[in-house]
């Protein structure tokens, strides 16, 4: 007999047939006439009651259907007469594949911390708490392809080992295969990369943005989606060492192309969870946050609000004359805080908020320059509850510009020669966002900390599993 998906279980309409589903026990109760199995295959939230008439099986099969214990069932599917549930399968035969020791494994039914679960990384899947997570993960790439696919954006795989560190972005992995124990050294002290794989330092990548900028000025309208690298010694439940970027990159984008492209890529991912991840988002919301699925809808109700850096830092000083304290002290020039952007998407607002226009001096070299001489075209998406979660802007299309700007902030030219090129050889106007889909999972989820929507965390003294 084929095997049936328990989320497939749920949607027949047809009872008194026999079936055979395969799982992991969630637990196993009863008295001396009847067992009731709670079985789970990981493909939906809601477990399957399996009816176990005690008559029909003996106590050596099952001894070891215990919490954790892998079995197979095959039996008649019939409407249920429990509460929260429609059917159940009364069970005919029960072959049990793997045991789990009720004294060793560390899952039993009882509640356990977010905390504990990070230590047993390679068995939270099986919680119901992580089955979802991982499934609305699922959901979210999924969407995020379909949203690119259907709107004619190419799907570009940008390297992950990189020369050099092109964004500014921060610390990097290095990569080599030199000797640690003997370290080649030339004249001047400084270790021989001559000797190295590539002939050169070499790095994991922290954005495939400038090489994804290379394509959409050749194909139009490009994405990445793939993993990135930082090596900050940051704690922070909103840093992780290694994550997912989603990076689009437009030809002829103007700024505006580029924050209506935004917010309708965002408003397209929501929409797809609300309608993809139902059961999971309702079990997200109760036992993580109750407001989970108000405020994504909150999201798609709401246009964005779009307001320049400037507007933005008058808001935060006039709360401030007002009275509201903030953590971290405000100014025009300096980069916005958390706490700054959510006071301006949750109190001032009530909306999510697209800020443009912020000071060149806190930006990357690449960004294209306003008339003004102070700012550029850059517009972070700020969200309730987390603060910025998409980065972006319109790229400094003009030569002489981008090249006297990547030498003020120290940009080697012998390392982006080829990005120059692009500027040299029939430049055009471009623009284009990042979004770490881990800050979309946590906003997405309820979540609230960043290692809890990755299956297995890298962070500072953490690379378990």
């Amino acid at each position: 007999m084929k095997r049936t998906k328990i989320k497939d279980v749920f949607k027949q309409t047809e009872t008194d047939v026999k079936i055979l589903v395969k799982g992991w026990v969630r637990t196993r109760r009863g008295n001396k006439s009847v067992n009731f199995i709670a079985l789970n295959d990981g493909s939906t939230v809601n477990n399957i009651q399996i009816v176990v008439d005690l008559e029909h099986f003996s106590e050596e099969l099952l001894k070891p259907i215990t919490t954790g214990a892998c079995i197979a069932v095959e039996g008649k599917l019939v409407a249920s007469q429990g509460k929260g549930q429609t059917v159940e399968i009364q069970a005919e035969k029960i072959e049990v594949y793997g045991s789990a020791d009720p004294e060793t494994y560390p899952l039993q039914k009882k509640g356990h911390s977010l905390e504990f679960l990070r230590e047993i990384a390679h068995l939270r899947p099986r919680t119901n708490t992580f089955g979802a997570i991982y499934r609305v993960r699922h959901n979210m790439a999924m969407a995020i392809h379909t949203f690119f696919h259907q709107k004619g954006f190419v799907y570009v795989h940008t390297p992950i080992i990189t020369a050099s560190d092109c964004e500014g972005a921060g610390q990097m992995f290095q990569v080599t295969t030199l000797n640690l124990y003997d370290l080649k050294k030339d004249e001047n002290g400084s270790i021989d990369y001559s000797r190295d794989f590539f002939g050169k330092q070499a790095s994991l990548t922290v954005s495939g943005q400038l090489e994804g900028e290379l394509a959409a000025l050749a194909l139009g309208d490009i994405y990445t989606f793939g993993p990135t690298f930082r090596a900050e010694n940051s704690n922070t439940p909103r840093h992780l060492s290694e994550f997912w970027m989603i990076e689009p990159e437009m030809a002829f984008y103007e700024i505006a192309d580029n924050m209506d492209l935004a917010e309708e890529f965002i408003k397209f991912c929501i929409k797809w969870a609300l309608e993809n991840c139902a059961d999971d988002l309702a079990f997200l919301q109760e036992h993580f946050d109750k407001e989970l699925t108000e405020r994504l809808q909150f999201v798609l109700d709401n246009d964005f609000k779009r307001l320049t850096y400037t507007e933005g830092v008058e808001i935060l000083e006039a709360a401030v004359a007002k009275g509201h304290k903030f953590e971290f002290p405000v100014s025009w020039g300096t980069d916005l805080q958390s706490e700054h952007e959510r006071y301006l998407v949750e109190q001032h607002f009530k909306r999510p908020v697209i800020l443009t226009d912020y000071p060149k001096e806190i930006k990357s070299f690449y960004m294209k320059q306003n008339d003004d001489g102070k700012t550029v075209r850059a517009m972070d998406v700020l969200f309730p509850k987390i603060g910025e979660i998409i980065g972006g802007s319109q790229r400094e299309e003009d030569f002489e510009k981008l090249k006297n700007r990547a030498q003020e902030m120290a940009v080697p030219q012998k390392d982006i020669w080829w990005y120059l090129d692009t500027r040299r050889f029939g430049t055009a106007p471009h623009s284009g966002f990042g979004l770490g889909f881990e800050r979309l999972l946590l906003f997405v989820t309820g979540m609230a900390n960043i290692r809890d929507v990755i299956p297995f965390p890298r962070t500072p003294n953490t690379a378990d599993f």
